[in-house]
């Protein structure tokens, strides 16, 4: 996200990485960069402590994304939502219409709504870690290198994932001109592909 708000002319005054400050000035009067957990900004920008936010595709699903306003996928943090299982495991056969599964994860809702589309009953069991309770897993995935090292299999895909630019809708309202400025410097180091790193 720092090169990303560094090309639209963002730019913390203080490196986050490194700060024990959870809000930082900018090297612009009117925007502070306020650091929250990933799953946490959703929230922060629903009930107005943010006006303007980052957040994953995955986290949104989760979130449900009420009062959020999701402008710009900004194409940075890209993977995608698999169904893992252990090698051998019989998928097929244990996803046949009416079968029933047990799936740990962390996206309750994404893997609840998948296997309901399929037919499949699941057991979801929410897990941040590890698999040994269950017979699948639904989780990110990017290189697979995690799953090659843990004897895990990616066998189908979910939805892919990005990053989004989230805007309070109360805000976008009352701060339109600030705020749609910001939109439109960020949209345009997006479209350019200027913020890659």
């Amino acid at each position: 996200t720092l090169p990303l708000l560094a090309a639209a002319g963002i730019e913390p005054l203080e490196n986050p990485e490194t700060s024990r400050k959870l809000i930082i000035p900018t090297t612009r009067d009117d925007v502070r960069v306020v650091i929250v957990r990933a799953t946490d900004a959703p929230t922060y920008v629903q009930y107005g402590a943010a006006d303007i936010g980052v957040a994953g595709k995955d986290v949104l699903i989760e979130h449900g994304g009420d009062g959020l306003y999701q402008p710009i996928d900004l194409q940075i943090a890209k993977c995608r939502m698999m169904v893992a299982i252990p090698a051998g495991f019989d998928y097929g056969h244990a996803v046949r219409q009416g079968a029933r599964l047990k799936v740990a994860t962390k996206y309750i809702n994404i893997a609840r709504e998948h296997f309901a589309a399929k037919g499949v009953h699941v057991d979801l069991i929410k897990l941040y870690g590890s698999m040994e309770l269950a017979d699948a897993i639904v989780d990110l995935v990017s290189t697979g290198s995690t799953l090659k090292a843990n004897n895990l299999v990616a066998v189908e895909h979910i939805i892919d994932i990005s990053s989004r630019l989230i805007v309070n809708q109360a805000a976008l309202k009352l701060k339109r001109e600030k705020i749609v400025a910001i939109l439109d410097a960020i949209a345009g180091v997006v479209g350019s592909g200027e913020a890659k790193s």
